[in-house]
């Protein structure tokens, strides 16, 4: 293995990986499942609220950029705060997002960067908690392709696996061929979900790459028997400066209709104290303690290894779910490059954000 090869498989994964490489196959097999279609998945309802309930849409529940949206449940939060919540799990951020506009989710946990992107459809939405400074992301290599894919370079003609066409990891994936100088047609992208299914596609060399989150990329290393290839991730401080030349990159948040936040600042503002409840949980306890309160399901019957995966993710996290200047700008950045619907439009990055709601 050539030292560049060893850099690769090496750089940005976490200190803890060397632990979590006999992370069981119950978390992908039984603790990690599938998205659920719209109205099938999700955790239930929050009880106890008064007023509406109010549905959230989840671009993929189990997967860990997302923790704060399902532990605020758990923890009892949203009843506390006056809200009745139901969350419903869908398959990627942009199903999620495809709901919400559709009328049958009315908030989505979803990336930040969908706010712009309909802004540059003249569909405004707007974020009003941020629950994470990184997308978490990682662009892995699938087994078969070890020693083939080295580089960025290598995904020509290849096909790169996301949680669906139109999500964060689809935007991701574009990013980078373009900053490498690659046109988007470049390399196909194909639909794997997230959990389970996005792992049995790499591991059964479904697709020849894949963008995927935690916990999955800790699965797929037990599944494979040993840390996989990693072509770039910002999972780490580190690989957020290289990739996105940025401290923060606003990423899982809680956003709606500009004119149903308008029309419900009440519930908006409960949303988003039980948000900032739960950021401030995370950031005071251990993920042993974290990965306690979580759903069994969740840790596939190991919760002690799944507590791991927890601590090291948490630096990922927002601290008190504010946005910031230099963080939206960055997400910016990045759609007028991966993303041609964004481009060069006039963005209002004020009518994507607010901070109102964490004060």
């Amino acid at each position: 293995m050539t030292s560049n090869e060893t850099r690769h498989r090496r750089r940005g994964l976490f200190r803890p990986l060397t632990v979590l490489a006999s992370l069981t196959l119950a978390l992908s097999a039984c603790g990690a499942p599938a998205s659920a279609p719209p109205g099938q998945g999700g955790t239930g309802a929050a009880g106890g609220g008064d007023g509406s309930k109010v549905i959230i849409g989840v671009g993929g529940q189990t997967l860990l950029t997302y923790l704060p949206t399902t532990l605020a449940q758990e923890l009892g939060y949203y009843e506390e705060e006056g809200v009745n919540v139901e969350l419903q799990d869908l398959q990627g951020g942009s199903k999620a997002l495809t709901a919400m506009i559709g009328g049958s989710t009315q908030v989505t946990s979803g990336y930040y960067e969908h706010t712009i992107q309909m802004q540059a459809k003249n569909q405004p939405i707007k974020a009003f908690v941020d629950m994470g400074r990184s997308s978490g992301l990682a662009l892995l290599v699938a087994p078969k392709n070890e020693g083939q894919i080295k580089s960025i370079a290598d995904l020509k003609g290849k096909n790169v696996g996301v949680t669906s066409p139109g999500s964060s990891t689809d935007m991701f994936i574009k990013f980078l061929l373009a900053k490498n100088g690659m046109q988007q047609t470049d390399a196909a992208v194909s639909a794997i979900g997230a959990g389970s299914s996005a792992v049995a596609a790499m591991e059964q060399n479904q697709v020849d790459a894949a963008v995927m989150l935690e916990p999955d990329i800790s699965v797929l290393a037990k599944r494979i028997g040993h840390a996989p290839v990693i072509l770039e991730d910002v999972r780490t401080e580190e690989g957020l400066k290289e990739v996105f030349d940025t401290d923060a990159w606003p990423s899982a948040s809680l956003y709606a209709k500009t004119d149903w936040l308008d029309q419900n600042k009440d519930t908006a503002g409960k949303l988003a104290k039980a948000i900032k409840r739960t950021l401030e949980f995370i950031n005071s306890h251990s993920g042993q303690e974290i990965a306690a309160e979580m759903p069994e399901k969740f840790a596939g019957g190991d919760k002690e290894l799944y507590a791991k995966v927890i601590e090291d993710l948490k630096k990922t996290l927002s601290k008190d779910g504010s946005f910031t200047q230099d963080g939206v700008e960055a997400v910016l950045k990045t759609q007028r490059v991966a993303n041609p619907e964004v481009g060069d439009k006039d963005i209002k990055l004020g009518d994507t954000y607010t901070n109102d709601f964490v004060k």
